[in-house]
């Protein structure tokens, strides 16, 4: 999803300095500013920026597209006019300033984004409903209109005869009289490059790393921290360092994803990961800022610039999950940065040029290595827009074989290849667990069972042959992976139906289900889809529950503290909820887990408060329940420890 996101940011700002370019080409300054206010004023009609109901997500349709047509139709034509904004204010304060660097406003432009992007999940999101934060951003873009248009009103109508490009050649600070071919594919390509590794640090981070809550921010953060300070009035960026640097980095990312296989510390790989992507991305747009041409072409230049982001975030965000198995964007953006970084430090030598060459090699070899390594022992390796997934097969102490499915290091289930041990309840789900103490004790005889979230099928091998389990899956990869590399879906007795697309909208257009049992065990990784835990949700679940049903809520997770925002949600709706912990049993594939079971069904809850321990949950004083129009993911952050295998 945020990927998807980036790519919007990226295109809408391609298509305002596309706008931009060709405004400030084709048309007087006089016309540019006419044309220029008219959009603003007619961007007035997209706010309030709240999508209609309309944009719902549909089954079966690809989730990608319909994320870009949703932000397309609802800030669109605002949002290419705000990326718009930084090149054309630098153009009309050189036609007043002359004597001024325009180039430092971008610099400007992109500490302002970082501020902003760092103040919203701290700042503004955990304060105001999602409903508050769009009438707010309008009013404020209202604002932005109103003093946009008027300094378009008050820039002057003339260019100053010094903005020429052949007059406004500055050569101490890099830029050219007059861009080469050469330069603008180098252009492109510096931009391109800082893109991909952005994207694709991300995603090694969220799914091989460290699925940590928000920290999909941090490597924006870094990325638009580079290009404020390359941009910046005083020096931030210099070559000699930088490419010392960057060989450096390179060596020591490519370490890091030589053996993906190789446990690290997540402690160290972290840092690893994001400082190498922070010197990377310096010197992309350091070299982009030392090759800033004369004002006359500046326009041309962000164009060039935006291409570059825009085919970098395509790549990996809407063509790599479709052609490549595993996260090796990563890799590959490590070989295009060597390659680039040939003819940006071409100047340097021959020695400077042979080196980097047999940089651009190495990390080839690394490529090769990680997807070696990543092939190894994996029966089944599939990617999609919900991200990566691998079945891999051991075998224990007693030779006996087992598989176990992946969503990068997350586990998502686990089955004995043979019989009688393939019919037993493993990983999150074991007899001892929330939901096997509810599967087991919910009533007697024939029993309804609906499970959000497939994994591996595991659930079904609670299942009789009077029994009726219904699954609720988004991935169709799951499905195929549940039906072909498990057995539980075939094995059980049970008659069995899986049906697919977002649950909550499923259940939303089903007639009440009459549960006796529904478990929410929907994970991406380690990461929770909020729109599942909300009042909103739980009204729904309770509405396809018999009045003595259980819901099962599945909350473990290393970095968030589940159980307390369960707990507000069953006070609100009137129920009861009780948590249970069980241990490890690694003979038995069977890892610990928190299920908090939500339910009235009075003789349930003796037996279990007579036969297991229940933990107690303990509520912060100034946690909110979460709705469909607010949540607060720092709030229930649990202090990050960084364990070296994440359990769910």
């Amino acid at each position: 999803m945020w990927s998807t996101c980036l790519v919007f940011f990226q295109c809408a700002l391609l298509l305002g300095y596309f706008y931009a370019d060709v405004t400030s080409r084709r048309l007087t300054p006089g016309q540019q500013l006419y044309v220029h206010i008219a959009l603003l004023v007619l961007s007035l009609l997209f706010v309030p920026i709240a999508p209609s109901a309309t944009w719902r997500p549909q089954q079966g349709s690809d989730p990608a597209l319909r994320i870009l047509w949703l932000l397309t139709s609802s800030i669109g034509l605002p949002f290419v006019l705000l990326s718009a904004t930084s090149p054309l204010v630098q153009m009309w304060s050189a036609r007043r300033h002359a004597d001024r660097d325009p180039y430092t406003l971008f610099a400007l432009s992109n500490a302002a984004s970082l501020l902003a992007l760092l103040g919203f999940p701290f700042v503004i999101e955990p304060r105001l409903a999602s409903h508050k934060q769009a009438i707010l951003w309008s009013a404020l873009f209202a604002l932005f209109v109103a003093l946009c248009s008027t300094a378009a009103w008050l820039a002057p109508r003339e260019l100053a005869p010094q903005l020429e490009p052949e007059q406004r050649e500055v050569p101490a600070s890099g830029r050219l009289p007059q861009s080469t071919m050469r330069q603008r594919l180098l252009w492109l390509g510096l931009s391109a490059c800082g893109s991909m590794l952005l994207l694709s640090v991300t995603n090694k981070l969220l799914e091989d790393v460290a699925p940590v809550p928000l920290l999909w921010v941090l490597p924006l953060a870094l990325y638009l921290l580079t290009f404020a300070l390359a941009f910046s009035r005083h020096r931030f960026y210099s070559r000699w360092w930088m490419a010392r640097f960057l060989a450096v980095t390179l060596g020591s990312l490519g370490y890091a994803v030589y053996d993906p296989l190789y446990t690290e510390f997540v402690q160290v790989s972290v840092p690893v990961f994001c400082i190498g992507l922070f010197l990377c991305c310096l010197f992309c747009h350091g070299e982009l800022a030392l090759r800033r041409p004369a004002l006359g072409q500046l326009t041309s230049f962000y164009l060039m610039v935006s291409l570059g982001g825009a085919l970098g975030a395509i790549f990996v965000a809407l063509i790599a999950p479709h052609i490549l198995t595993a996260i090796y964007e990563l890799p590959l953006a490590l070989v295009f940065t060597a390659l680039v970084a040939i003819p940006a430090l071409w100047t340097d030598g021959r020695f400077a040029r042979v080196f980097w060459a047999g940089a651009a090699i190495a990390m080839a070899v690394v490529l090769v290595r990680n997807v070696q390594s990543l092939e190894k022992d994996a029966i089944v390796r599939e990617r999609s827009f919900y991200g990566a997934l691998r079945v891999r097969q051991f075998t224990n102490w007693l030779k006996e074989p087992y598989r176990v499915l992946y969503h990068g290091k997350i586990e998502h289930g686990a089955q004995y290849v043979n019989p009688p041990s393939s019919l037993l309840p493993t990983t999150y789900y074991g007899p001892d667990s929330g939901v096997g103490l509810a599967l087991t004790h919910c009533c007697h005889g024939a029993k309804r069972v609906g499970a959000i979230g497939l994994g591996a099928g595991t659930l079904a091998a609670y299942g009789k042959s009077s029994d009726y389990f219904r699954f609720y899956e988004i991935n169709p990869q799951i499905l195929g992976i549940a039906r072909n590399s498990f057995s539980y879906l075939r094995d059980t007795p049970a008659r069995t139906d899986v049906v697919m697309g977002d649950a909550r909208l499923s259940l939303e257009s089903e007639p009440p289900q009459d549960f006796d049992v529904l478990a929410v065990d929907a994970f991406s990784g380690d990461a929770i889809p909020v729109h599942l835990l909300t009042e909103e949700a739980f009204a729904l679940y309770f509405h396809h529950l018999k009045p003595d049903g259980i819901l099962a809520i599945h909350t473990s997770n290393t970095y968030l503290n589940l159980p307390p925002v369960v707990q507000l949600l069953t006070d609100k709706a009137g129920y009861s909820a009780r948590m249970i912990t069980n241990d490890d049993n690694r003979r038995k594939l069977i890892d610990s887990s928190d299920w908090v079971l939500v339910t009235r069904n009075k003789h349930f809850l003796e037996i279990i408060e007579t036969t297991v321990l229940i933990d107690p949950i303990d509520v912060p004083p100034h946690l909110r329940p979460w709705t469909d129009d607010y949540n607060n993911l720092f709030q229930i952050l649990r202090p990050v420890t960084f364990k070296e295998h994440a359990p769910r």
